[in-house]
């Protein structure tokens, strides 16, 4: 699917720009903003805060088996990572692996006190 855009030609026009982060505008860059038009002759451009998004659900722990997340609310989550394939997979070996894991991670979240 082919997008169309509406070109059109302002000629004498009078554009006041309000930029964050430079003193005017640099020949050749790019700016991420808002347009107005004021009236017939008159613009004026606002330069936007980039959107930059933190890290969703940052590591606190990666192991073999599982990771540890923080969720938006702080609280850690348990995530498995995927099962190896069944030529290689030993039950005794991946739950002994997984405990091992909990200990270390959890270990380290859950303070002294709490145990």
């Amino acid at each position: 699917m082919k997008k169309i855009f509406n070109k059109s030609t302002e000629l004498c026009v009078d554009l006041k720009t309000i930029l964050r982060s430079d003193r005017i505008t640099e020949i050749g860059k790019s700016y991420q903003g808002v347009l107005t038009r004021d009236n017939d002759e008159q613009f004026t451009f606002v330069e936007t805060v980039p959107q930059t998004t933190g890290k969703r659900n940052p590591h606190l722990f990666v192991g073999e088996y599982i990771t540890v997340t923080r969720k938006d609310d702080g609280t850690p989550r348990l995530n498995f990572k995927p099962l190896p394939d069944e030529h290689h997979f030993n039950l005794e070996r991946f739950a002994l692996g997984v405990f091992n894991e909990l200990c270390m991670a959890l270990g380290g979240l859950i303070g002294e006190e709490s145990r």
